[in-house]
């Protein structure tokens, strides 16, 4: 008669293999060297802001573009900031802007969602309205400011209103197509564990469409904050107070390029800050709990 008893050498190996496996599926969580993160996190943009900065100084130094009017030098656009900075208007251009942006991307967030949901497991509203969705996320904001002045006046309502149209096509296609991405085997799983319906969507959709969603998230923010630039510029009113595009719009209106590059400058970095801040960690984080990111 056989024995069912496992050999010593077979436990060994079993427990091996098990250790194995144990460590694959480990997330390493040990942090980075302050110096590694420096040089790989740091360092890189830091030189390219450098090398931007050598090559616009090198075009005035060595008379490429000798015009102030037309590019000024970056010490002018410096003076420019800390002008701005020393009679505290700065951090009013950045607030006004960002106050407004933040508003208007919670609020097509609040409508993205559900009815990115809705599309999903609804066909026939899908088919009707996916294909609306799309060309509106292709139409350029800037369209939409004329009709929005005209409907709303000007005014915030009529900021939010271009913000909206800009952003929850680009969350909605994002949801939509993280849903697609979902394994039918997960929803039958849910299904015959209970959850059906918005438990069902809850627990079990949403969760798993995160990676989709989160991209949406960013593509929407992107779109928020071009909107209502657009909507700045072309829309400005001295009752609605001077964010970072009337800002631009008065630098053009003055022929004060200095004023222009700063203007540009504030979009620029007040865009990437918050993507860096908010939403790359956010992303990172949703990667890294479906083992989709380690790291090294």
């Amino acid at each position: 008669m056989a024995s069912t008893d496992t050999t010593p050498k077979d436990a060994g190996d079993l427990a091996g293999l098990e250790a194995g496996l144990d460590a694959l599926e480990t997330v390493q969580t040990t942090r980075k060297p302050l110096r590694q993160t420096l040089t790989q996190k740091v360092l890189p943009p830091v030189v390219a802001v450098a090398l931007v900065l050598a090559v616009w100084q090198s075009l005035i130094t060595f008379e490429v573009v000798d015009d102030p009017t037309k590019l000024p030098a970056p010490a002018d656009v410096w003076a420019v900031l800390e002008k701005a900075w020393l009679q505290g208007e700065l951090l009013g251009y950045i607030w006004t802007s960002v106050s407004r942006g933040l508003l208007g991307f919670c609020l097509a967030l609040l409508i993205a969602t559900p009815l990115g949901l809705l599309l999903a497991r609804v066909r026939l509203i899908r088919a009707a309205i996916g294909p609306i969705l799309s060309g509106l996320q292709s139409l350029p904001s800037v369209a939409w400011v004329p009709p929005a002045v005209i409907w709303l006046g000007l005014n915030n309502q009529m900021m939010y209103a271009v913000i909206l149209l800009g952003a929850v096509p680009s969350i909605t296609n994002g949801l939509l197509s993280g849903v697609d991405q979902v394994p039918p085997l997960f929803q039958r799983a849910g299904r015959t564990l209970g959850a059906t319906g918005l438990k069902g969507t809850w627990h079990i959709t949403l969760p798993a469409a995160l990676p989709g969603y989160v991209a949406g998230l960013k593509q929407g923010w992107a779109f928020s904050w071009r909107s209502l630039m657009a909507a700045e510029i072309i829309a400005s009113f001295p009752d609605l107070g001077v964010g970072l595009g009337q800002l631009l719009e008065n630098g053009r209106n003055a022929s004060d390029m200095a004023m222009v590059f700063e203007a540009i400058l504030l979009i620029l970095t007040v865009g990437i800050a918050i993507d860096l801040l908010i939403f790359s960690p956010l992303e990172r984080r949703v990667l890294r709990t479906r083992g989709l990111l380690v790291k090294s």
